[in-house]
């Protein structure tokens, strides 16, 4: 039987996720996306209050909370503001790695440096290799007591603000898995640098750059695990870890949405009635909890799963496909229900929409979760 009760401790993290979110996320959302402000003073609040950093082990300095616990505080996170949402998000992406492949060492030195309050970023998206990881071309060769990496990442979130990187390049060119190896590579390095703030339509509080590396020197100290050849099963198990997280994001968002709009609908009247008594607008809202009851489920169910240690790629790649488009959808209806206010930027709905697209593209996009998931049910039709 399947127990939907929360803990008392789950029901106070989520309480205290959504006192956050009204006081501190949902009063300046607009001037972060509009002015592309990076809201450190609330990274801080976040990280004190204890919703940052949730399944970093406790011996590394972290909270040792469930992937539950961690999609629970995530949606509060997201329905307060999807860009603040994703900026704390890419340092747990960037933490996966080292959480589930690192040296004692590594985990932590670099694990406790984030809890401390550092940035990390995920540095694996290339210009000519985004979902086919493969196809990257950035290297890195050993020299001595150090490898010597050489190549370009685009679209890094938290590229700007990050104190290390992961990087994700090759140790060989074998067209193989294998070929591929992880680095944590110090943001000060000589000839890292980073570029221009991206100008993007949504999310504009989340700082996405590229990041350049020119024979940048990194110690063998720094290759993830010790061994080369793990950075494909690395970058996996990180997709895998954060997709429902990212999931939680976008159902957040538009649970924000959804409730913006019910209470606009209450309050707009036409023909004498307010809007939500039309029944094109009240069906238009049903739907709208349908799907953000549907996009919740599937995210806990991958959490739940990932905490019994039990495979999750299909269920997260249907929490994140699912919840990715459910975004978009809900939000799209929010513009529509508000009306002409809904195409201004002078309410929340223009920004919640824009903020939305990106679920659709980050993290394996939703063309990639469909690809994934049918190869996963087909394991089951073929030998």
């Amino acid at each position: 039987m399947v127990d939907f009760t929360l803990t008392e401790e789950q029901d106070m993290l989520v309480e205290l996720a959504r006192m956050f979110a009204d006081d501190e996320l949902i009063p300046n959302a607009e001037e972060w996306d509009r002015n592309g402000v990076f809201p450190e003073a609330a990274i801080h609040k976040a990280r004190e209050l204890g919703l940052l950093n949730c399944t970093i082990p406790q011996q590394y300095g972290g909270l040792g909370l469930s992937y539950l616990d961690e999609v629970m505080i995530n949606e509060e996170l997201g329905r307060g503001d999807p860009g603040f949402a994703t900026i704390t998000g890419v340092t747990m992406l960037a933490c996966h790695p080292l959480i589930y492949g690192g040296t004692e060492e590594q985990k932590h030195k670099f694990l406790r440096r984030v809890c401390d309050g550092e940035i990390s970023a995920y540095c694996v998206t290339e210009p000519g290799a985004g979902s086919d990881v493969r196809a990257m071309t950035t290297t890195a060769i050993l020299d001595g007591d150090d490898y010597v990496l050489n190549g370009a990442k685009m679209w890094i979130g938290g590229a700007g603000h990050a104190n290390w990187f992961y990087v994700l390049a090759k140790t060989s060119m074998a067209d193989s898995h294998h070929s591929l190896s992880g680095f944590i590579v110090e943001a000060d390095s000589p000839g890292l640098s980073v570029g221009k703030k991206e100008e993007k339509m949504g999310q504009r509080s989340s700082d996405t750059r590229s990041v350049s590396f020119d024979n940048v020197r990194v110690p063998k100290a720094n290759l993830v695990g010790g061994v080369e050849g793990g950075g494909w099963l690395q970058a996996m198990v990180a997709f895998d870890r954060s997709r429902p997280m990212l999931a939680s994001h976008a159902l957040g968002n538009a649970r924000g949405a959804m409730e913006e709009a019910w209470q606009y609908a209450n309050e707009r009247h036409t023909f004498g009635k307010a809007i939500f008594h039309h029944q094109s607008i009240s069906f238009m809202l049903a739907d709208m909890s349908t799907k953000i009851e549907g996009a919740r489920l599937l995210a806990y169910k991958a959490a739940d799963l990932l905490d019994k240690g039990e495979p999750a790629t299909l269920a997260a790649a249907h929490a994140k496909r699912y919840a990715a488009d459910i975004g978009m959808e809900v939000t799209t209806d929010s513009v529509q229900i508000f009306g002409g206010y809904g195409y201004s930027e002078e309410f929340p709905a223009a920004r919640r929409m824009r903020g939305a697209k990106i679920y659709q593209i980050f993290g394996g996009t939703s063309q990639i979760q469909r690809l994934i998931i049918s190869r996963e049910i087909n394991k089951h039709y073929v030998d």
